[in-house]
């Protein structure tokens, strides 16, 4: 069988920034499709309690998905759906938001305090106004796929060797088909995945690793060209997220935390919530 490895199209670089009540993240934001389905990606790290400690009150969300994934730490959701949950080191929460959900995320702390990531996918047009709905897994529902000195972890979609030994994530929802898994590779560690999706990205937050022998650094995401195959190593040890998806291709309106698909969307999400009738 012939194969295409995929290589490096584009190097994105991750910036500080604070969201919420004063937490400070890294964020990679593409509101202008590049990385469609998704749209962006915060990371939360630190040992510092007062840089995330104020964590993030109540507030809306029209017309996405968050997948809040936690590496160290915690991270507790409540919604104005009745939801209330916790989630430890390995978990994801998964929160389709719809027409309106109003949720708060408060995090909790571990002997390594705290570090997680929280993606946002953008609905198509025929889901934007659908019913909200959300859900979390435990660290112990999340299936492996091992490679040399590497793991896969998959928390969605289905991940594949070029070998045909495959895992599926518990979360099988995420809008655009889209995946997402989190891969650790020790030092000599190498990995090769089937990748048949078209969007495909890697975002590298620990270590160095190689993509088909080229040098991505933490705090880098590197989106890929054309291809079906992934070749990820590392001389010393990395540790990333893999996400991939199909482009919905449709235009983008975004303000704060609303994203449709014309201004005339935001201004009414704007309206339904400052009259009280968002979440109706």
């Amino acid at each position: 069988m012939v194969t295409r490895t995929r290589h490096i199209e584009r190097l994105i670089h991750s910036h500080p920034s604070q969201d919420g009540a004063g937490v400070n993240i890294k964020r990679i934001h593409r509101f202008d499709g590049e990385l469609d389905p998704f749209l962006m990606l915060d990371e939360l790290g630190s040992d510092r309690p007062d840089d995330y400690i104020g964590g993030f009150p109540p507030h809306p969300h029209r017309g996405i998905q968050t997948l809040t994934y936690i590496v160290h730490g915690g991270i507790t959701h409540e919604d104005h759906l009745g939801h209330s949950s916790t989630i430890q080191a390995g978990g994801a929460q998964w929160m389709h938001t719809g027409r309106g959900i109003v949720h708060s995320e408060m995090p909790l702390t571990d002997s390594q305090g705290l570090h997680g990531f929280q993606l946002w996918l953008n609905l198509p047009a025929s889901e934007k106004m659908s019913e909200p709905r959300y859900r979390d897994v435990p660290s112990g529902e999340m299936p492996r796929l091992p490679g040399t000195q590497a793991e896969l972890v998959a928390l969605g979609g289905r991940w594949s060797t070029l070998d045909g030994d495959s895992v599926s994530g518990p979360l099988d929802a995420l809008a655009g088909d889209g995946a997402v898994s989190h891969v650790r590779l020790e030092a000599g560690g190498e990995l090769t995945l089937s990748v048949q999706s078209e969007m495909l990205a890697v975002h590298v937050f620990e270590g160095e690793l190689q993509i088909a022998g080229e040098n991505v650094a933490a705090g880098q995401l590197a989106r890929l060209g054309a291809g079906d195959t992934l070749e990820l190593s590392s001389r010393g040890g990395a540790q990333c997220l893999l996400l991939s998806g199909t482009p919905h291709r449709e235009p983008i309106a975004h303000y704060g935390p609303f994203v449709m698909n014309h201004m005339h969307e935001i201004d009414q999400a704007l309206q339904d919530y400052r009259s009280g009738n968002f979440t109706e």
